[in-house]
């Protein structure tokens, strides 16, 4: 996600953005393999696509198998969802 040179100001945040990119790309029927639940079932990702109507296929697919425009409907949702959060999170304070 960061490119060579950028530095995370919060490093524990990775493991909740990549959360946050596999929930997406189920939302919109993408079939992409999440190593964090092969362990569970590994085509639970495409199986819960299939379940929103989304994907009809059976295998998942890694994210370079994606399109760029696919990839990039992921990256815009998630900078969206944040954006979303952080003017929640502004106007609870009353700061926003």
């Amino acid at each position: 996600m960061a490119s060579r040179g950028q530095r995370r100001l919060v490093p524990e945040s990775r493991a909740r953005l990549d959360d946050l990119k596999y929930e997406i790309a189920a939302e919109f029927g993408l079939p992409v393999y999440n190593p964090q639940y092969t362990h569970i079932q590994p085509k639970a990702d495409s199986e819960f696509a299939a379940e929103l109507g989304e994907f009809a296929g059976s295998e998942n697919v890694a994210w370079r198998d994606l399109t760029s425009r696919q990839n990039g409907s992921v990256g815009g949702e998630i900078t969206k969802r944040l954006i979303q959060s952080a003017e929640r999170s502004l106007s609870e304070y009353g700061t926003l």
